[in-house]
């Protein structure tokens, strides 16, 4: 199947596109999704609004690839990855990755595979307003190691 990448500003509502992607497909017998919203963490001052910065064209090819590198691992049957760039508010979805596959094995570790690799090498920047002033958000060193970890894996045969 051809899959869909599609980074905008506009909302998304995850259900709707879970359904289409679950549609028409007898054969995916696993369909497996990640939704990553807005959040404010406590750690500072409430975040009121998120923005976040890309680099047209090379953050699209970023995903193309990402995705490609999961279907060269697994036997997938369709990917969706939606990801939104601009301002946002606390609860709102930022990313949705979902993953249909024949089995629930290679269904979960392509989602998981796809959403680590975004969070390093997709070229976005997070900026967060708070009642203190705005802040850029740093990369966590949880997710330079999730991606590693498949860095290791990747002489691992295909399931």
């Amino acid at each position: 199947m051809a899959g869909c990448i599609r980074v905008q500003t506009e909302a998304f509502d995850p259900g709707v596109e879970l359904d289409a992607l679950a549609r028409g497909d007898a054969g995916a017998g696993a369909l497996v999704s990640f939704i990553g919203r807005v959040r404010d963490d406590g750690a500072h001052a409430p975040v009121l609004r998120l923005t976040l910065e890309h680099y047209p064209g090379m953050t699209e090819k970023a995903l193309g690839a990402i995705v490609e590198q999961a279907r060269a691992r697994w036997e997938l049957r369709d990917v969706v990855v939606i990801h939104r760039v601009g301002a946002m508010e606390p609860g709102e979805p930022i990313v949705l990755v979902a993953v249909a596959s024949a089995h629930r094995a290679a269904a979960f570790a392509a989602c998981e595979f796809i959403i680590d690799r975004l969070k390093t090498r997709a070229p976005f920047w997070k900026r967060e307003r708070t009642s203190q002033g705005d802040r850029w958000v740093e990369a966590r060193a949880g997710d330079a190691q999730a991606a590693e970890r498949w860095e290791r894996d990747a002489g691992l045969h295909r399931e």
